[in-house]
């Protein structure tokens, strides 16, 4: 009997292995999956970060388009439309340099109007794992984001009896311009609204 027992503890043994090498498997497993999973939010928080600069570069140049137009009406439809009117900067080179603040570089970046898509690597691969060729693969990602006007107005009667400004309505606030004190103005973000697309 005594023997017995002895014989069934020894083939107990290679099963115990067995089942401790598999579940060291698996926990090499999950943290090669965790290790990818942590590459892709960084992605992501890059993506997300250098979409929405480009996309605040682009209202900082229609509302500085803007003030340069304040006295004439007739041009701010069109700036609210999305015309920069030439106003200097780059989104996109904006939208590389936030990038590169998130550890990734920019691979492309598509400039609409008012509407940004960029697309970003990591700069920091998986690493080594147990999942073969992990150690070279980069995460990428891609977000949007876009600008909107947050004003409307209607332009004066042509034959008003005095040169007005229009009333600017800015989603509840309402700015009463002077032509001939123009020391309080809206600020870009007053004007436009930039924000990742849903």
């Amino acid at each position: 009997m005594r023997g017995r027992r002895y014989g069934d503890a020894g083939q107990a043994f290679p099963i115990y292995i067995t089942v401790v090498g598999g579940l060291l498997f698996l926990a090499f497993a999950y943290f090669a999956v965790g290790q990818a999973a942590a590459n892709r939010n960084g992605a992501q928080t890059a993506a997300d970060a250098a979409a929405l600069a480009a996309a605040q570069e682009r209202r900082d140049q229609l509302a500085g388009n803007w003030l340069r137009n304040v006295r004439d009406p007739e041009k701010w439809q069109d700036i609210f439309d999305g015309d920069p009117g030439g106003f200097p900067g780059s989104a996109c080179g904006r939208a590389a340099q936030l990038a590169g603040q998130n550890d990734a570089r920019l691979l492309s970046c598509d400039p609409g109007v008012l509407r940004f898509t960029v697309e970003v690597e990591t700069n920091k691969t998986v690493g080594d794992s147990i999942v073969p060729g992990t150690e070279n693969r980069r995460a990428n990602a891609t977000a949007t984001a876009v600008v909107e006007a947050r004003c409307v107005f209607k332009l004066p009667a042509e034959d008003a009896p005095v040169k007005t400004l229009p009333q600017l309505s800015c989603k509840g606030e309402d700015w009463d311009l002077d032509p001939d004190d123009l020391t309080i103005l809206p600020k870009p973000e007053d004007l436009f609204d930039a924000h990742l697309a849903d």
